[in-house]
């Protein structure tokens, strides 16, 4: 069984495409592979996240939480497309779950570093004694 498609792509991608004509599908199904490694890469990161602050790990373990790369440098991206006024619905929605995850972390540092260091105020806090 098959399944029929009609796309418009840019001039310059047309032009590229053209002496590939006859691998169209294998080009699409390697492309779909590609995105759909990166999505899952990226929901893997963030299931750790989630996982490691919902299994009540010691304050030491928390201040050590940091994002992957491959995280900081999709926030970075979708950061300067938002600022551009270029992000589709799905990656605005991906930015806000990014910015989610993120206020999480932060407060579980938070209450991480208050528990490793009770005497200590915390870090951007405003408690002036």
């Amino acid at each position: 069984m098959t399944v029929s498609f009609h796309i418009e792509v840019s001039d310059a991608l047309g032009q590229q495409l053209q002496p590939l004509r006859d691998r169209l599908p294998e080009i699409l199904e390697r492309g779909m592979h590609e995105v759909l490694a990166e999505q899952a890469g990226r929901y893997q990161d963030e299931e750790e996240i989630v996982a490691v602050l919902s299994s009540q790990p010691a304050p030491e373990q928390v201040l050590r939480l940091q994002p992957s790369p491959a995280i900081q440098s999709r926030v970075r991206n979708l950061l300067e497309r938002s600022h551009q006024g270029t992000l589709s619905i799905e990656e605005a929605a991906e930015l806000e779950r990014y910015a989610l995850l993120e206020h999480m972390v932060r407060r579980a540092k938070a209450n991480a570093y208050q528990r490793h260091s009770p005497s200590l105020p915390c870090p951007g806090s405003s408690h002036h004694s």
